[in-house]
């Protein structure tokens, strides 16, 4: 005899309590096996930390099946449970028991402490006390990476703080401490004028692997007018003529600035004519414009090339004046070295910081020497092996090692532009096929650390890749006697990923812990795991947080050419927005970085009125209500 709709429908909701109370089973042994002693666990993480364990006992399943099973009876699918999951699946047993009639005795030695509510007011908790409270509605703070200018430029950082900068970072690689307590007495005297507040978070520089410095280029300056897309020129080039003994700032912003002998600028009067044959043989002239006190104004409508002794020849509109005609350009900087890379050329990575250089061939083309440069960590020589990829400059040139020795790695080149790519000194080297056994911690770090813990509310570690790195900062900060510094965890390596929930559990267990922070560092990460890989990392890295209710940074690139160059691309917009799923998003420095702050503000307020992490928020839609066509029914 067939079975009844109604007898099929009860034996599948004892197929789905019979599998949900196993689970829930396998998570309490898990937390169980993993804590042995709960008095270990920092009271303040005592139910992160579990609820982190629960997390991972339920994610070693595939649970897709599942998961459609209870979505067809109208229950709920597990798929929001990162911040409660006993208590997800609990309210789930519990339904499904009331649909048998039955009455179900919860576990007693179990019980699930934390539901939706709950889950999500520690996580919050725990974001306020890392991050600070949030001057506006919403959920997601906003962290700006500090430029050198901020250090001498009280009046960025507090336009930066006025728009809605919550957090200030401080990156230790680069600048000193008298550069960095510049900046944090602007933000404390923003603060004051504003009356809001703002943590500062310093970021240690870690064992980054860079390129070492390449021989400079020529000292060549180009001076070149602004031209349309026809050629014609717009706006003349402006050029600030100044004395190379005792040089001048220039009164507004300048295309090119000249040293030159002072009683000759002093000669100059409005309306002389400056003539002169550039690097390239092209004669020019050029016209001044305006006289001051500390130099003179030139204007050129013809593009120019000058190098240090460039005569420049006066010509005065008063024919009896000769004084002075003739004057030569003094020193010029040299542009920074560069090597052009293109697919299939060799480059040598050696194991010093010698000047780089780039290729020599013969007149044929033929290759007479390669290009080659140094590289910072010369110890990672030993840890990697023929045949391992390499990528340069965060991750703008492929290449695969050929040869390995102790003073020298042979890279070939497999990727670049078509029209190649120009590789630069201190530029990121990555070599994801390789584990690396860096120290956690630099003797510049160990230094800087003094610094940050009397002045920081977050220290940052740099390429956490493993428990004993987060055991090694936390044994230095007991050391230095610190004030309760909350730690970040930068994650932006494949090993650094693949240890994170080791990592959380130490940091949360350690008694007094006072707080840690996850950092999504997607320009390394990307380039490590692979960037067809990078959404679906930063989509773990956000569930596995979000279980350990520990506050996470959407960090690297975001609007990143509207803080550089003041126009954001359509991408950009939809990667702002996706990060309103974190708990803060950092800006990196630019010329327009006050600009990109009011952006991002303006896109978090609208994206957390629709959606809260995962969740959906059904607000009133306008498009809901508007005018719908009118069809008259045939006849």
């Amino acid at each position: 005899m067939s079975m009844t709709m109604t007898d099929a429908h009860s034996g599948e909701l004892q197929r789905l309590i019979h599998e949900l109370e196993g689970l829930r089973a396998e998570m309490v042994q898990l937390s169980d096996q993993t804590i042995a002693d709960g008095s270990t666990i920092d009271a303040g993480y005592r139910s992160s930390c579990r609820n982190l364990l629960y997390y991972l006992a339920l994610r070693r399943h595939d649970l897709r099946a599942l998961q459609q099973r209870l979505a067809i009876l109208g229950l709920s699918s597990l798929g929001r449970a990162e911040s409660h999951v006993l208590g997800g699946i609990d309210a789930v047993l519990r339904i499904l028991h009331q649909a048998l009639g039955q009455v179900w005795d919860l576990p007693g030695d179990h019980l699930a402490e934390l539901d939706l509510g709950g889950g999500n007011r520690l996580l919050a908790k725990h974001a306020k006390a890392l991050f600070g409270p949030i001057q506006r509605r919403g959920q997601t703070r906003i962290m700006v990476t500090m430029s050198s200018e901020a250090a001498d430029d009280y009046q960025l950082v507090h336009d930066l703080l006025k728009q809605g900068m919550n957090l200030m970072r401080i990156n230790c690689a680069h600048d000193n401490s008298a550069a960095w307590s510049r900046m944090i007495a602007h933000l404390q005297q923003a603060k004051k004028t504003l009356g809001v507040s703002c943590r500062i978070l310093m970021d240690l520089g870690g064992p980054k692997l860079r390129t070492g410095p390449i021989e400079p280029g020529p000292a060549v300056l180009r001076v070149r007018p602004k031209r349309d897309q026809l050629g014609r020129v717009t706006a003349p080039a402006r050029i600030w003529l100044t004395s190379h003994d005792a040089p001048a700032a220039a009164d507004s912003p300048a295309d090119a600035f000249l040293p030159l002998p002072s009683a000759w600028v002093a000669s100059l009067q409005p309306g002389d004519d400056i003539t002169l044959s550039d690097a390239r043989a092209a004669h020019r002239r050029w016209q001044v414009t305006k006289v001051t006190s500390g130099g003179a104004w030139a204007v050129a409508r013809k593009t120019a090339y000058l190098t240090c002794g460039t005569v420049l020849i006066r010509q005065s509109q008063n024919p009896d004046d000769k004084h002075c005609a003739d004057a030569c350009v003094g020193e010029l900087p040299r542009r920074d070295g560069e090597i052009l890379l293109k697919k299939g050329d060799l480059l040598l990575v050696t194991n010093d910081l010698q000047l780089g250089l780039a290729a020599t061939r013969d007149s044929t083309g033929g290759l007479l020497t390669p290009a080659h440069i140094g590289c910072t960590l010369p110890d990672v020589f030993a840890q990697v092996k023929i045949g391992a990829s390499i990528w340069l400059d965060d991750g703008k040139i492929e290449g695969r090692l050929e040869r390995v020795s102790p003073d020298c790695l042979h890279v070939r080149i497999e990727r670049t532009r078509l029209q190649g790519d120009k590789l630069r000194s201190d530029k990121g080297i990555n070599l994801p096929d390789s584990t690396l056994h860096l120290p956690a911690l630099t003797a510049r770090d160990l230094i800087d650390l003094e610094y940050v813990v009397r002045h920081a509310d977050l220290v940052g570690l740099s390429f956490a890749n493993c428990v004993e790195d987060v055991e090694e900062l936390m044994a230095h900060l007991t050391r230095l006697q610190a004030k309760p510094t909350a730690i970040m965890l930068k994650i932006e390596t494949r090993r650094g990923f693949e240890n994170l929930p080791k990592m959380l559990l130490k940091a949360m267990r350690t008694p007094g812990a006072p707080g840690v922070a996850v950092m999504i560092a997607r320009g390394d990460l990307a380039v490590e795991c692979g960037f067809d890989r990078l959404a679906e990392i930063q989509e773990e890295i956000l569930w596995i947080c979000e279980a350990a209710h520990c506050p996470v940074i959407w960090a690297t690139q975001v609007l990143e050419t509207l803080a550089k160059d003041g126009m954001p691309s359509r991408a950009e917009i939809t990667d702002a927005a996706m990060g309103h799923r974190a708990e803060c998003v950092m800006l990196n420095k630019g010329s327009h970085v006050v600009e990109a702050v009011t952006m991002l503000k303006g896109i978090l307020k609208r994206m957390e009125a629709h959606q809260r992490k995962k969740s959906s928020l059904m607000r009133e839609l306008k498009l809901a209500r508007s005018k719908l066509p009118f069809y008259v029914a045939s006849t």
